[in-house]
C-alpha cells in the first residue's frame, strides 16, 4: 500500500506505524464534570467501521510526521491524506470562532 505523504509524495506503508482511529486526537476535557466517563470512553471504546475511516498514522521511518489518512477498510484504497498538525490547527481555529 502506498501513502501519498503531503510533503514527501508517495511512500510505502512500511515506513509508517498505524496508530488507530483519528478521533484519538480529540482528548477529553480533564476538568469536565464527567471527565472520568469521558476518559473511559476515549481509552476503551472504538468503532470498527467497514468502509471509509479516518486513521492516525506516524511516519516513523521518515520525517516523523503524524498523518490523518482516510482509507476504505474494505479495499485499503486511500482517498485522502493530510498532516495531523494541519487538521488540529484547523479544528482549533473553528473552536475559537465558535466560542467568540
Amino acid at each position: 500500500m502506498l501513502i501519498d505523504h503531503p510533503l514527501l509524495g508517495l511512500r510505502d506503508a512500511s515506513e509508517f506505524v498505524y496508530l488507530g482511529d483519528a478521533s484519538l486526537m480529540n482528548r477529553p476535557d480533564a476538568t469536565a464534570a464527567d471527565a472520568s466517563q469521558q476518559f473511559h470512553d476515549y481509552l476503551h471504546l472504538r468503532d470498527n467501521p467497514a468502509g471509509l475511516h479516518r486513521e492516525l498514522w506516524y511516519h516513523e521511518q521518515g520525517d516523523r510526521s503524524w498523518l490523518i489518512v482516510t482509507r476504505d477498510t474494505l479495499t485499503h484504497e486511500i482517498s485522502h491524506v493530510e498532516l495531523a498538525r494541519d487538521v488540529s490547527l484547523a479544528h482549533r481555529a473553528t473552536d475559537q470562532e465558535g466560542g467568540a
